[in-house]
């Protein structure tokens, strides 16, 4: 891990926050009032229909808090958005439109790391500033050819890194793997396997699972047959509700960890009793209401919970990562100082390079080379308690 990624939280006291932004115009300068156009490109059918669909709301809600908040000055986010339908192809043609509307100051991509990988191309040629809330390290790396690209999401090495350590500390030696057949999740087994080799930790087996499959309980009794001390569950949500029913059912007797790519609802229904007591490596946002609000940041991420909650009946935790990037596109569109009513996409992705934000989803911290901005920090341990998660401790 570079310098710059573990730089303390303490260290981004002075950063730029959510609640910085003002609208204050100099001397006698006409207000701006020119609308700032941010384009989302989300997975609103298709197999990854649940996460766009939470993306959208936190997309909707984050964009009617600033607008209402005044914090724009006389400008207000106008919001495009269409459905890629879960699919790369659509998903291209999706960006090359947003390009070519001048209008458009920056771009924001979902969950589907294919999507943002493919696209990678045409955002660095048609020069438009993108932030993709995908995984993937090929989704900002290399930097050198990912210029108009970021991202913001928990990437695989800070996950494993911070799954390995809980492992552990619980003495948990003997390891089996259930991931997803996709560019995250064989990311996730690399990362883990060197996370292992360092702790110490013997992986027994992995299997894999295909992102659309609704039965894993093939590759769970396979993993099972090894008799694992704890069983690494690195899939979307909704297989990783189906491999811990399927555990449950077969007595399964070990200890269950899910890595972020597993996190969903705050809520967890009808897999309560296959989850309980599982861990869940995520960010702090999941389970804000647990926390003392003791600073600005932690004030605004309780803030945020409780009006997501309010607006849509429950909580998603993936849902930070989008407000996060609309945050971030409003405020370098502020300090990009372009002239009003002119949209200037190479400025803007200058600032967005350098920005710094005590984000809802944690720490955030953008340089010319890392794009991928949420900080190892952002992450912490949640433990499943009474068909919830809970903060661990």
């Amino acid at each position: 891990m570079s310098p710059i990624r573990s730089a303390s939280i303490a260290a981004l006291a002075s950063a730029v926050l959510a609640t910085t932004l003002t609208g204050c115009q100099f001397g006698g300068e006409q207000q701006d009032i020119s609308p700032i156009v941010i384009a989302a490109d989300l997975e609103l059918s298709g197999g990854s229909a649940p996460m766009g669909a939470v993306y959208q709301r936190a997309l909707k809600l984050k964009v009617d808090q600033l607008n209402s908040s005044g914090a724009l000055g006389g400008r207000k986010i106008e919001l495009t958005v269409k459905d890629n339908r879960s699919d790369a192809a659509e998903s291209l043609r999706n960006i090359n439109d947003f390009a070519n509307d001048s209008r458009v100051s920056a771009v924001i991509m979902g969950g589907c790391n294919d999507c943002a990988v493919g696209a990678a191309r045409t955002i660095g040629e048609k020069r438009i500033p993108t932030i993709a809330l995908a995984s993937a390290s090929a989704v900002t790396e290399p930097v050198a050819d990912r210029k108009y690209v970021f991202s913001l999401a928990p990437n695989a090495g800070d996950s494993a890194a911070a799954l390995t350590a809980e492992l552990a500390r619980k003495g948990l030696r003997r390891v089996a793997v259930l991931h997803s057949a996709d560019q995250s999740g064989e990311e996730g087994l690399t990362a883990l396997r060197r996370e292992f080799g360092k702790a110490g930790i013997r992986l027994l087996r992995a299997e894999a699972v295909r992102p659309t499959d609704t039965d894993v309980s093939g590759q769970v009794s396979q993993l099972m047959a090894k008799k694992p001390q704890a069983l690494v569950i690195w899939t979307p949500p909704e297989q990783a509700s189906l491999a811990a029913d399927s555990a449950h059912a077969n007595h399964y007797p070990g200890s269950l960890f899910f890595d972020a790519a597993a996190a969903g609802d705050l809520f967890l229904g009808a897999s309560a009793k296959s989850t309980e007591q599982a861990t869940l490596i995520f960010t702090q946002t999941m389970v804000i209401d647990d926390v003392i609000a003791t600073t600005p940041a932690k004030a605004a991420r309780r803030e945020w919970f409780q009006a997501y909650t309010a607006r849509y009946g429950g909580y998603n935790g993936i849902s930070s990562f989008a407000a996060d990037a609309v945050q971030l596109i409003a405020d370098a569109e502020l300090r990009s100082g372009s002239a009003a009513g002119k949209v200037n996409r190479d400025t803007l992705r200058d600032v967005l390079e350098t920005s710094q934000l005590d984000g809802l989803s944690g720490p955030i911290r953008m340089t010319p080379d890392n794009h991928s901005g949420l900080m190892p920090q952002a992450l912490t341990t949640l433990v499943a308690r009474g068909g919830r998660w809970r903060l661990a401790g």
